[in-house]
């Protein structure tokens, strides 16, 4: 574990980076001892400064949720990070255009969206996660990484907030209007994700820790393992993680989503600069 004094000054440095979109050798490869705990830490420093700037938590997401990439970077569990009312966007009609300047080297992710009516149990149990859970959307996430190509260790991303850089939320469906075999679905569905009218990839729920409510339940155990932060709560939302690759994004480009096996609707973003 990092000292008290470096994991202060590496918050500044990575919030820094944060909000001038700068980018930094990783920590792992400055300090023999930066671990994963040191990171959640600086996150948290990052967390508290972000909300005295006046930005509410509004839930958090789950990285690292495919297995593959588990092994890549030698960690056995995901990683989160907290969203905030000022990462979020709910998507309308109008409006389906992100601006992407203010990314690190941005790339995308189409991911399955819950929200939470009430807490969670810890038991793991998905029958019971689900019955606290009032809707679910499908969205992007544009993930970025202030360290160059995007060449990291787990405890990198988590400490850079885990990777986030904004959520766009398509339209939420309640989940009792979603049919009654809605935990299978989640698991067998399909999405094809294409870049100006070209397929780019196609996966499936499955991909998702086994699916995305999978993925909520491992988020639980992980935070269960972490009292000295908050467990899941009511009204918050999770995004779980891409069920596709991270596809880098640029400026000009729109991306589509086709969603089959669940009533969740694509979506279309263009990208500006």
């Amino acid at each position: 574990m990092t000292d008290s004094h470096d994991l202060r000054v590496i918050a500044r440095q990575l919030k820094t980076a944060q909000d001038e979109v700068r980018e930094l050798e990783p920590f792992t490869s400055q300090l023999s001892g930066f671990d994963v705990a040191s990171a959640y830490a600086v996150a948290h420093l990052i967390h508290e400064a972000r909300l005295a700037e006046g930005a509410l938590p509004i839930g958090r997401k789950i990285g690292f949720t495919n297995p593959d990439v588990q092994s890549l970077y030698g960690v056995r569990e995901p990683i989160w990070g907290t969203i905030y009312d000022t990462t979020v966007v709910h998507l309308s009609a109008k409006d389906q255009t992100c601006s992407i300047g203010r990314f690190a080297e941005p790339k995308i992710e189409p991911e399955i969206v819950f929200h939470f009516r009430s807490a969670p149990p810890v038991d793991g149990d998905l029958p019971a996660i689900l019955a606290c859970i009032d809707w679910v959307a499908h969205a992007f996430e544009i993930v970025q990484s202030h360290f160059p190509g995007w060449k990291f260790q787990a405890a990198d991303t988590i400490a850079d907030s885990a990777l986030h850089g904004t959520l766009l939320v398509g339209e939420p469906q309640a989940v009792d209007r979603l049919g009654a075999n809605l935990i299978a679905a989640l698991e067998r569905f399909s999405l094809t994700l294409s870049c100006d009218g070209k397929v780019r990839e196609v996966g499936k729920g499955s991909n998702v820790l086994g699916s995305p409510l999978a993925a909520l339940a491992q988020l639980i155990a992980v935070l269960a393992k972490q009292p000295q932060y908050l467990p899941l709560q009511a009204n918050e939302m999770v995004t779980t993680g891409t069920v596709t690759a991270a596809l880098s994004i640029h400026a000009g480009e729109t991306w589509r989503t086709e969603l089959e096996g669940i009533a969740l609707s694509g979506l279309a973003v263009k990208f500006a600069t």
